[in-house]
């Protein structure tokens, strides 16, 4: 088992060879994935490789994303202290905590009730009072706390889901990974009302399940 201070230093290394190192320049993204500690977010057996840039499994067949598109896909938001954010598929709650640390709230939804409710108790004890999850399907989004200045969905569904480009705020920006075997991720942006469509890298995510 390692010790702290040997996660902290896989820490700062993971932030700087697989993020800082690779265009994301944000220091305010920075400073949130040196602090988090990402092997909280996974079981025993897998804590000794939280700092590498890899995705792992967690519970019920989903997994935690690799570190870089954890960044990559916050930047793309352009969050302030002041933005509120949707998240789409809490999963462990890793991608929540790097959220919380941006935005002023983080609304999260994950259908799986077992992960909702241990990613709640995680996010508790990790003292984050800005989140608010709830366990339901991501399709609707969270309509009574719309809109959001940003949407960030861990899951692939097959299309952009309608209902979440209509919770998106007027200069809002969602991040969403979409596709079956071979996956893109799309930045959003909605502005007057249309909404643009850019497409940044190849992904590969666990797909995006429930109802449309």
């Amino acid at each position: 088992m390692m010790h702290a201070d040997e996660f902290a230093n896989a820490r700062r290394k993971m932030v700087r060879n697989q993020i800082a190192n690779r265009d994301i320049q944000n220091p305010d993204i920075l400073a949130a994935m040196e602090k988090i500690q990402r092997h909280l977010f996974v079981t025993h057996e897998y804590q000794k490789w939280a700092y590498q840039d890899r995705p792992l499994p967690i519970d019920k067949g989903q997994t935690i994303s690799q570190p870089y598109i954890v960044a990559l896909m916050t930047d793309l938001l352009e969050l302030t202290q002041n933005s509120k954010v949707l998240e789409i598929g809490t999963g462990c709650g890793y991608q929540t905590a790097v959220l919380a640390e941006l935005a002023k709230e983080v609304y999260s939804v994950e259908i799986l009730p077992e992960l909702a409710e241990s990613a709640k108790e995680r996010l508790e004890a990790l003292n984050y009072r800005n989140v608010y999850l709830k366990q339901g399907n991501g399709y609707y989004g969270w309509i009574e706390y719309a809109p959001y200045d940003g949407i960030l969905v861990t899951a692939a569904p097959p299309k952009i889901p309608y209902r979440l480009t209509q919770q998106l705020a007027d200069g809002g920006r969602m991040a969403i990974p979409v596709g079956a075997e071979l996956q893109q991720l799309f930045l959003i942006n909605k502005c007057s009302g249309k909404v643009e469509t850019t497409t940044i890298t190849g992904v590969s995510f666990v797909p995006m399940t429930g109802t449309p």
